[in-house]
């Protein structure tokens, strides 16, 4: 019976591990790392446990979709007597369990001792770990899992295909702990394994960095749609044509224990699985912590992107044992799944048959194209990347303009939602909070999204979908930085206003509303229906009182705006902001867009659907996208 090393012990001493070594180990001793020899130094009698996110073994999911029917730890240790038990968690554990009939005891010695478990499994078990518990100081190395495999191991040719602009600092991090721990290792993948890197930006140095396992591609700035159809097209051109895809985001951080465990994983998996897409978490990039999604699903009511799991802390025992037990069924309800693509392992199998993205550019490629192939999901703890959150880098030309095209093209297209009206819902939803905090701008930005969908799909065949989201960056709303915030804010009168002193509690506070209050904001759009509205408002003196949020689009503080006429909207992240103002001119010149825009669509409806549905398979076409890219 074969067997396969599927998983290092990790003991790393980047930064996020120094921050945060309980994503590693729990431990009373002090331990310290060999960068160079990866040996490991526990410095006194203690105990330490590897019942965590990235050293325990999800059993629970290997047993689900793998052909493993064993479960062994290696590793070498010498200096102090210790003992080694096996440890395991179930469904409810809330903390590790040791499982006392598995065990070595270690006498002290000087010399390097090999010692091997074979680990008791059952199948209602969820992780299972080790814990070493030494009388003294110990030097550990060259730990691992290994799996028994019924029946031979699959062959698998990995393509890692990363998408970049401009992003250099991070991809060439990226592409130098691939070539060195993946690539220079002496593990299977390395001979497996190629890198491709699409430079949408043409700014990284291709000949000093390609190799002949790393290929760095200059590119049209098409988009992570486009770059990421290049890669497929690619890894399915390469020499040895890749039976997997890898598709990772350019501005994230990567273990490369998790590409090689994908890698391992993808060896073992049992027929049923052989499709199945692998989809890693995103972990942030500045809470190493905190992870905020592996799958996500689409909202059926409301049309939005949402996370199949609740937010989790993989420093937490509770948190990885819940993480492998979750059932995303019971969230997602009636919503359609996808993986984000910035940790997403596709069959080429899947690709031949169901085709490439749509050219939208960016936002709801990844998704319209997991709904599409509509794959199993294999998720599992230890496979992630750090990427930055979300809501500190709002984008309205992102949130506005692309998310309304892309996201109704899709619908049309594909079909994410039961109804293209949910959508709707969702158009109606951003322009009413965007006019309710006066932010006219970002308001026809999502309008502009919306017209430029209702052009139907020739728009978007041809390669000028840099340009509309260009434009849509030069006309979001712009905000100053904070000195001139202050000019703006002394010039109009504000009293009491003073960026120096700003605090996130103020930023992000919200105030209670009554009843009353709350439908006189529903009916009047923060009053701006009332015909007797004025610049002037119902508070205070003009251009004295204002109101302070945060400039983020999806924040709503309802209480903090009702009855202003100014509002002050910070970025305090990037020490930015802008001053907004009441204004009845821009209210009723954009309801009056969104009306026309409306009626359009109705009188168009079916036309524009039979149109979409019609262009959708030229659209995704390898031939189409050869031709877009400017590929022979």
């Amino acid at each position: 019976m074969p067997s396969i090393r599927f998983a290092n012990v990790l003991m790393e001493i980047t930064p996020r591990a120094l921050s945060y070594p309980t994503m590693y180990y729990h431990t009373n001793q002090p331990v310290r790392v060999n960068p160079d020899t990866h040996e490991w130094f526990v410095e006194g009698a203690g105990t330490i446990d590897f019942t965590t996110y990235f050293n325990s073994l999800s059993t629970m999911k290997l047993l689900k979709y793998t052909r493993a029917t064993g479960f062994h730890l290696h590793l070498e240790v010498k200096g102090n007597a210790c003992t080694i038990t096996q440890t395991k968690a179930y469904r409810l554990s809330s903390s590790p369990e040791i499982d006392p009939t598995v065990f070595a005891k270690v006498q002290a010695s000087n010399k390097w001792q090999s010692i091997d478990l074979d680990l008791t499994v059952d199948e209602n078990m969820v992780l299972a770990g080790f814990q070493i518990e030494t009388t003294g100081a110990i030097v550990v190395r060259d730990a691992y899992y290994t799996l028994d495999i019924d029946g031979e191991l699959t062959d698998i040719e990995l393509s890692l295909s990363t998408t970049t602009f401009k992003k250099e600092s991070y991809i060439t991090k990226n592409i130098e702990l691939v070539k060195k721990e993946i690539l220079g290792s002496d593990n299977d993948i390395a001979k497996h394994f190629r890198m491709h890197v699409i430079d949408n930006g043409c700014t990284l140095p291709y000949k000093e960095l390609s190799t002949d396992k790393v290929t760095i591609s200059p590119n049209e700035n098409v988009g992570g749609a486009g770059g990421f159809a290049r890669g497929m097209i690619e890894s399915m051109e390469q020499d040895v044509p890749a039976t997997h895809v890898l598709l990772m985001d350019d501005d994230v951080e990567v273990s490369p224990e998790s590409i090689m465990r994908t890698y391992n994983l993808l060896r073992i998996v049992k027929p049923e699985y052989s499709e199945a897409f692998v989809s890693g978490a995103m972990l942030n990039y500045e809470d190493v912590q905190d992870m905020k999604e592996d799958t996500g699903f689409i909202d059926p009511q409301i049309g939005i992107c949402v996370a199949a799991k609740i937010p989790l802390q993989v420093t937490k025992f509770v948190d990885i044992v819940f993480n492998e037990v979750y059932d995303e069924n019971l969230r997602v309800g009636d919503g359609r799944r996808y993986a984000a693509w910035w940790y997403c392992c596709i069959p080429m199998s899947v690709i031949k048959r169901n085709g490439m993205p749509l050219p939208v550019f960016v936002r709801y490629d990844d998704v319209e194209y997991g709904i599409r192939c509509n794959p199993t999901f294999m998720t599992m703890n230890g496979l992630c990347i750090w990427h930055s959150k979300f809501e500190i880098r709002y984008n309205a030309a992102v949130e506005r303009y692309q998310s309304i095209r892309n996201g109704m093209i899709a619908q049309m297209t594909t079909g994410l939602a039961p109804s293209i009206d949910t959508f709707l819902r969702e158009l109606h939803d951003q322009v009413d909070l965007e006019l309710k905090k006066f932010n006219y701008t970002d308001a026809e930005l999502a309008l502009k999204g919306f017209e430029d969908f209702l052009k139907g799909p020739d728009f978007i065949k041809q390669p000028i979908v840099q340009e509309k989201f260009v434009q849509a960056n030069q006309e979001k709303e712009k905000l100053v930085s904070f000195p001139e915030l202050q000019q703006m804010a002394d010039d109009m009168g504000l009293e009491g206003f003073d960026v120096s002193k700003l605090t996130r509690q103020e930023i992000d506070n919200d105030k209670p509303r009554s009843i009353q209050q709350r439908g006189f904001d529903f009916l009047t759009i923060n009053g701006q229906r009332l015909l007797h509205s004025s610049i002037h408002g119902a508070k205070g003196t003009p251009g004295k009182r204002y109101a302070l949020i945060s400039s983020a689009g999806w924040i709503y503080p309802a209480g903090s705006i009702h009855g202003e006429n100014i509002i002050i909207a910070i970025d305090w992240f990037n020490r930015r902001g802008t001053i907004r103002t009441k204004n009845l001119k821009q209210y009723n010149a954009v309801t009056k867009r969104y009306k026309r825009d409306l009626a359009y669509f109705k009188k168009n409806r079916e036309r524009l659907s039979a149109e979409y549905k019609a262009a959708s398979k030229e659209l995704t076409s390898i031939q189409y996208w050869k031709q877009y890219l400017g590929m022979k």
